[in-house]
């Protein structure tokens, strides 16, 4: 039998470990399909694969198509590698002769598309929709590939994908020492390392308040919610937040005490939502089935499910 030893597309010239013993053992090594010249010294290649290749013979090609009753044996794909393919599809769509409307773009026109992909992924989550999720998350990827491809083009102040992901592996592993660095007393538990992360950020960032980096442009719900609980850690007082008779302050204080009972008020208040769309959508179909175009107060009360 021969053996088909099938390189990545991705890592040039790199030879998967568990080939090393039928390399070692190999009557003739033959380069196929895919295998450049400039390789074949590095791989140990004797010569190109003959029509008929001879039992005990390895040929290293990057598709074992032509050898169906062959042992393959393939190259592991590194965690992320098709990260890869994603960043270099969104730099030749940005790149002259790529598309002309991704080449028009730039972060202020594609922050509709951000907000957009967001809420689509939220309803996915919503829905347990897995093959949703899985095409929504695409979807966010893209806005962040994009976004850094445009960033690489700024004259003053570049910066490009690689960037980007070094600032997360920087901060995800300096966040996490009792991960990376073997131990951190503060962190037994997923609460108290909800509380260490909040430390490490506040020290990291230099923050003066306990609200410096809330984004003050998100839903007023999860707004109020976040406000909450970052004063919450700081020891505020519950007793001190907003009071009065107000649509707002009400509101507020609805917030407050949800996310204070460990609730997500965001969440919660999304569910109702969706609750009463779909129970609305089910009141004006039974009433289409009865013939009716418009609905009374007492159709209403007859067609909205209890």
């Amino acid at each position: 039998m021969i053996t088909v030893v099938v390189l990545s597309e991705r890592l040039d010239a790199v030879l998967p470990a568990a080939a090393l013993p039928a390399l070692r053992s190999a009557k003739a090594v033959y380069a196929g399909e895919g295998v450049p010249l400039e390789f074949w010294s590095s791989l140990g290649v004797d010569g190109p694969a003959p029509a008929v290749v001879p039992d005990g013979a390895v040929v290293i090609t990057t598709s074992a198509d032509a050898y169906p009753d062959a042992n393959v044996i393939t190259t592991p794909e590194p965690l992320g590698a098709a990260l890869l393919d994603a960043a270099a599809v969104m730099h030749r769509l940005r790149s002259p002769g790529g598309c002309p409307w991704d080449a028009e773009q730039d972060h202020d026109s594609l922050r509709q598309y951000l907000v957009e992909e967001t809420f689509e992924l939220l309803e996915a989550i919503e829905d347990g929709d897995r093959a949703s999720m899985r095409e929504e998350l695409g979807d966010v990827l893209l806005q962040v590939l994009f976004h850094a491809r445009v960033a690489a083009e700024d004259p003053e102040d570049p910066f490009d994908i690689d960037a980007v992901a070094s600032e997360l592996v920087a901060k995800l592993v300096g966040r996490h020492p009792h991960v990376f660095e073997g131990n951190d007393p503060a962190v037994h538990d997923a609460t108290s390392q909800q509380h260490r992360w909040e430390e490490l950020k506040q020290a990291e960032k230099q923050r003066e308040s306990s609200v410096d980096g809330v984004a003050l442009g998100q839903p007023a719900v999860a707004l109020a919610a976040k406000l909450v609980q970052r004063t919450k850690r700081a020891g505020f007082p519950v007793d001190l937040l907003p009071e009065g008779d107000d649509t707002g302050t009400t509101l507020f204080a609805v917030t407050a005490l949800s996310k204070l009972a460990g609730e997500d008020p965001e969440t919660e208040l999304r569910q109702v939502c969706r609750r009463f769309a779909a129970n609305v959508r089910e009141a004006e179909a039974k009433a289409r089935a009865e013939g009716l175009d418009s609905l009374a107060a007492e159709d209403w009360r007859r067609f909205l499910p209890s």
